[in-house]
C-alpha cells in the first residue's frame, strides 16, 4: 500500500468521498469526536461529511444540543453527542488534569479553588441557564473568585472536565455555557477497558488506515491503553504492514476510489490531517515542504493529496474564495476545485 493509496483509504473511510450522513449528529456519531478549536472550520468538517450541508442546520444543531462542545481529548475543544461526552471524558479527563498541573500551580489554582468555582458555576446556571463567557466571568468575581490573566479560561476547562459545564445556545456570535446534567443526563458509566475499546473502535473505523500510535497520539491516552483497546477490536479489522509499521482499517468490500479527479476544501485542524501522528501520506510529495503546517492551515485537497492552502472573505451573499496553489493542476483538476469552491460557498449560503 502506497501513501497515495493510504491518503485515499482515510479520506473514503472519514466519508469526505462520497458521504451518505443526511444530519449533523449522525456525522458526529460516526466520528466519536471531532476537533472543534476552529468553531467555523468544524461545522464545516460537519458539513464535508453529510450529502446536503447548510451551515445554519449545523448550528441549529449545536444550540439545540444534539451536537455539544467541550474540551475532551489531549485537550482540545471537540465536537461530541451527549450520548458520547461522559464516558470519553472519564476516560480522558485524569491525564488532561495532570498535563495541566503545571500551569494550575503557576496561576495559583487548586482543589479548593476548583470546587468552589464548580459550585458557584453550578448554582448560576441550575434552571437550564445558559450563561456567555463575561456573564460568567462576573458570576465568579462576585463570588470572589480570581479570573485574571488565564484564570477564567482554566476554572472553565476544569468544570468542563468535572462534567459540570457544556456548551449551549449561540447568542449571537457568543458562545454560552449550560449544565451538563440538563444537555447529557448522567447514565450508568462504562468501565476503563469498556470505554478503551468503544474509543477504539469509532477511531479505526473512521479514520483507518491507522497505527496503535495514531490513535493513542488522537485520544492523548497512553500507548498502553492505545493498545488495549486496539487488542479488543482487531478481530473486525484488516491490517497492513508498510516500512515497519502495521496499520489497521475496516474491511469494506465496497471501497470505490473515484476514477476522475476530486477536490476538496479542507478546513483547519479537519480530522483527515489531525488525527494522525504522522501526515506525510496526505501530502503530495514535492509539496511535503510547503505543507509542513498542514494541520494549521485550511488546505486543498485533489486526488487525496494536499496541493495548495485557501482561505475565505465573507461578504453578504457569498464567499470569494483565494486559492494558494503549490504548483500547477490540469484543466480537469482545475474543474474539481471549482466545484468543490462552489460546494463550500453553497454550504454558507
Amino acid at each position: 500500500m502506497k501513501d497515495h493509496h493510504l491518503a485515499s483509504l482515510r479520506i473514503y473511510n472519514q466519508q469526505i468521498h462520497n458521504p451518505q450522513f443526511k444530519t449533523p449528529e449522525d456525522v458526529v456519531k460516526y466520528m466519536v469526536a471531532m476537533q472543534a478549536q476552529d468553531y467555523a472550520g468544524a461545522k464545516w468538517a460537519i458539513g464535508l461529511r453529510m450529502k446536503i450541508a447548510n451551515e445554519n442546520f449545523i448550528e441549529q444543531a449545536i444550540g439545540d444540543g444534539k451536537i455539544l462542545r467541550t474540551h475532551l481529548l489531549r485537550p482540545t475543544w471537540h465536537f461530541v453527542l451527549p450520548q458520547d461526552i461522559r464516558w470519553i471524558l472519564n476516560l480522558t479527563a485524569p491525564r488532561i488534569k495532570a498535563a495541566n498541573a503545571g500551569m494550575y500551580k503557576k496561576f495559583g489554582v487548586d482543589d479548593a479553588i476548583f470546587n468552589k468555582s464548580n459550585n458557584t458555576l453550578a448554582k448560576a446556571l441550575e434552571g437550564d441557564k445558559q450563561l456567555t463567557r463575561p456573564e460568567l466571568v462576573d458570576v465568579l468575581q462576585k463570588a470572589g473568585i480570581a479570573t485574571d490573566e488565564l484564570r477564567f479560561t482554566m476554572l472553565l476547562m476544569q468544570a468542563e472536565l468535572d462534567q459540570v459545564i457544556c456548551s449551549g445556545k449561540r447568542v449571537g456570535k457568543q458562545f454560552t455555557y449550560a449544565l451538563l446534567d440538563d444537555r447529557a443526563p448522567a447514565y450508568s458509566p462504562l468501565k476503563h477497558e469498556e470505554a478503551l475499546t468503544k474509543l477504539a473502535a469509532g477511531y479505526f473505523n473512521s479514520r483507518g488506515p491507522a497505527t496503535v500510535h495514531d490513535f493513542a497520539a488522537w485520544s492523548g491516552l497512553t500507548v498502553t491503553d492505545a493498545t488495549t483497546g486496539l487488542e479488543n477490536i482487531k478481530a473486525g479489522l484488516i491490517n497492513e504492514v508498510i516500512e515497519g509499521k502495521t496499520y489497521w482499517m475496516p474491511d469494506h468490500e465496497d471501497l470505490i476510489i473515484p476514477k476522475n479527479p476530486k477536490a476538496h476544501l479542507l478546513p483547519m485542524y479537519d480530522e483527515f490531517a489531525i488525527a494522525y501522528k504522522h501526515r506525510d501520506a496526505l501530502v503530495k510529495p514535492p509539496y511535503l515542504e510547503q505543507a509542513r503546517h498542514v494541520i494549521f492551515e485550511q488546505p486543498i485537497i485533489v486526488d487525496d493529496q494536499v496541493v495548495g492552502t485557501w482561505r475565505r472573505t465573507l461578504k453578504k451573499t457569498t464567499a470569494d474564495i483565494t486559492l494558494n496553489l503549490f504548483g500547477k493542476l490540469n484543466k480537469t483538476q482545475t474543474k474539481a476545485v471549482e466545484t468543490a469552491i462552489t460546494r463550500y460557498q453553497k454550504f454558507l449560503f
